[in-house]
C-alpha cells in the first residue's frame, strides 16, 4: 500500500540496478542505494547467483566495484561456479574492481570472527571496501554464521546490526543472503530480517507436479513502493537470473487496423478480410481436424506476402513438418533457404515454461518475424501447473501484441467430437480470435466443420461451414444443413464476438 509519506520517501531514494531487468521493474527501478536487503530462499533457490549478479551488474554496467563476504563457499569455488554465467571474477580481482573477504568454514571461525565480536570481520570488510573503492557489498550466507553460534544468536544479531549500520554509514548498498527451511514458511531460519533488513526479497524453487518452478517476490521495501506477488524466473548460461515480466506488464499497446491474410482466402472472408496485424488467434480442435494445416497456410501466406514467419513446433519434428507441408503444396525448405521462414522444434519437457518463453523472445529479437505460430499450446500445458501456464500465456500474448506480430496458436481437444480444451479455457480471454475445428458425423461419414467463434473488433461469419482437405490444402465450403451440437458447449463458454 502506498501512503503520502511513503511516496515522499520513495521519490528521493536513489535506485541501484541488480542486472535482473524484470526484477528491477518490481522494485520500481532497482534496490534503494545505501540500504540493506535480505535475499532469502531454500537451498538451491539461486541466492548466491542473485548476489553475484548484483555485484557483476555494478562492475560491468555502472563501474561500481564490489566486495563479496563469504561465510560458506570458498572464493575459488564461487569464482568457478559463477564463471558459467560469464562473470569474469578472476579478471576483476586483478583489476581491483572485486574483492573477497573469506570467512568460510575452511578457516577457523574463532580466528576470524572472535568470541561474538565481529569487529575483526568488520575491519576486514572496510579494508576491502577501501582497497577497491566498492559501492556494493554482499554477505553470503548469514545462516552459516548463525548455525555455528547457535547458542549465542542474540549476540550475533547485535554484531550484524553493527556491521550493517557501519556499511550503510559509508554509503554502501548491502545485500545479505539467508536460508529458509521451506518455501512458504518463515522468511529466514534465524529471523535475521527483523533486525538488519530494510528490504526483503524471497526466492522460491517450489516442486509442483514433479517439476520445479522458480519465482521471485519482493516481500518488503521500507519507505518505498513495489509490485506485489511472485514472478517466475530461470537461470540462463552466460546471463544468470532472468526474470519473466508479468506483474509489470501494462495494457498499453496500440491496436492496429491493418489486416493480414490467414493464408486461406475463404477463411479471410469469414474473418471480415483477414486477421489484424497485432492479433493473436487460437485454433482449437481435436487431433486430425486440420490445426497444423491451418498453421501451414498461415506461414505460407505470410511468406507469399513478403513477410518473415517463425514456427515453434512442440509436437512434430522438422522432417514431419516439411513432409506434411509438401503434401499440401507448400515448400517450407525453400522458404527457410530464402531466409523468410524459421522453424524451431523443441520437446516441451526439455525446459521449463519460463525458459520456453525466453527462447521465443530471443528468437523474435534475432529473426524479427512479422508473424509467429505456436503448435501447440496443449503440449506446453502438460509441463506446468495451471498458474504457471496462465502466466506464460499472459507474457507470450502481451509480448506478441506489443511487437505488432500476427500470432497463431493451436490447442488440442481431448474429445474427438467437441468440448472445450483446457488450453482454450486458459487463453480464450487473452486472444483476439478463436477458430474452432470439429469432427461432424453426417450419416455414415465423418466430416470436418469450421467456426469462427470470436473475432475481437470485427464482424465475422458466424456459420458452421464445411471444411475439406486435399493435396492443395484446406478448403472452406458451404454451411451444414443439419449439424449436431458439437459446437454448442464451446460457443456457450466462449466470449461474445
Amino acid at each position: 500500500m502506498t501512503t503520502a509519506n511513503s511516496s515522499a520517501v520513495d521519490a528521493v531514494l536513489e535506485r541501484v540496478k541488480t542486472g535482473i531487468a524484470a526484477f528491477d521493474d518490481l522494485m520500481m527501478g532497482g534496490l534503494p542505494r545505501r540500504r540493506t536487503t535480505i535475499v532469502a530462499g531454500t537451498p538451491g533457490s539461486g541466492k548466491t547467483v542473485f548476489a553475484t549478479q548484483f555485484l557483476s551488474q555494478g562492475i560491468m554496467e555502472l563501474d561500481e566495484s564490489g566486495v563479496f563476504v563469504t561465510f560458506e563457499e570458498s572464493p575459488s569455488e564461487i569464482e568457478a561456479n559463477m564463471s558459467t554465467f560469464g562473470w569474469e571474477i578472476g579478471r576483476w580481482l586483478l583489476e581491483k574492481r572485486f574483492a573477497f573477504v573469506d570467512a568460510s568454514p575452511r578457516h577457523h571461525d574463532d580466528a576470524i570472527i572472535g568470541h561474538f565480536d565481529l569487529s575483526g570481520l568488520l575491519a576486514r570488510i572496510l579494508h576491502a571496501v577501501d582497497d577497491v573503492g566498492a559501492r556494493r557489498v554482499v554477505l553470503d550466507s548469514l545462516t552459516q554464521l548463525f548455525d555455528h553460534f547457535i547458542a549465542n544468536q542474540a549476540l550475533v544479531r547485535r554484531e550484524l546490526v553493527r556491521i550493517a549500520s557501519a556499511l550503510k554509514s559509508k554509503g554502501l548498498t548491502v545485500l545479505m543472503t539467508a536460508e529458509r527451511d521451506n518455501e512458504y514458511g518463515d522468511i529466514s531460519r534465524h529471523r535475521i530480517e527483523e533486525f538488519v533488513a530494510d528490504n526483503v526479497v524471497i526466492l522460491r524453487n517450489a516442486l509442483d507436479r514433479e517439476r520445479r518452478r522458480r519465482t521471485i517476490e519482493v516481500l518488503k521495501m521500507r519507505g518505498s513502493r513495489h509490485v506485489e506477488g511472485e514472478v517466475p524466473f530461470t537461470l540462463f548460461e552466460k546471463k544468470g537470473i532472468v526474470a519473466v515480466p508479468l506483474s509489470s506488464l501494462r495494457l498499453e499497446q496500440q491496436s492496429s487496423t491493418v489486416r493480414v491474410t490467414s493464408g486461406n482466402s475463404e477463411l479471410d472472408e469469414m474473418c471480415g478480410g483477414g486477421f489484424f496485424r497485432d492479433s493473436v488467434t487460437l485454433v482449437s480442435g481435436a487431433t486430425g481436424t486440420g490445426k497444423t494445416l491451418l498453421v501451414t497456410h498461415f506461414l505460407g501466406g505470410g511468406v507469399a506476402s513478403g513477410e518473415r514467419a517463425l514456427l515453434l513446433a512442440y509436437e512434430e519434428s522438422r522432417g514431419q513438418l516439411f513432409r506434411n507441408a509438401r503434401g499440401w503444396g507448400v515448400d517450407f525448405e525453400a522458404m527457410e533457404a530464402d531466409g523468410k521462414l524459421k522453424i524451431v522444434c523443441l520437446y516441451p519437457e526439455a525446459q521449463g515454461l519460463p525458459d520456453h518463453l525466453l527462447t521465443i523472445r530471443e528468437l523474435v529479437e534475432t529473426f524479427n518475424p512479422d508473424r509467429i505460430a505456436i503448435d501447440s499450446l496443449s503440449a506446453l500445458e502438460r509441463i506446468a501447473p495451471e498458474t504457471g501456464f496462465r502466466e506464460f500465456l499472459i507474457s507470450l500474448t502481451s509480448f506478441i501484441k506489443k511487437r505488432e506480430i500476427a500470432g497463431l496458436c493451436t490447442a488440442t481437444d481431448k474429445s474427438l467430437v467437441g468440448g472445450q480444451s483446457a488450453s482454450e479455457q486458459h487463453i480464450s480471454t487473452l486472444t483476439d480470435s478463436i477458430i474452432l475445428l470439429r469432427y461432424i458425423q453426417q450419416r455414415k461419414a465423418m466430416d470436418r466443420g469450421l467456426m469462427v467463434l470470436k473475432m475481437r473488433g470485427s464482424e465475422h461469419d458466424k456459420r458452421i461451414l464445411r471444411l475439406t482437405i486435399d493435396g492443395s490444402g484446406m478448403h472452406v465450403g458451404g454451411p451444414f444443413e443439419d449439424v449436431p451440437d458439437v459446437f454448442g458447449e464451446a460457443a456457450m463458454a466462449g466470449p461474445s464476438p
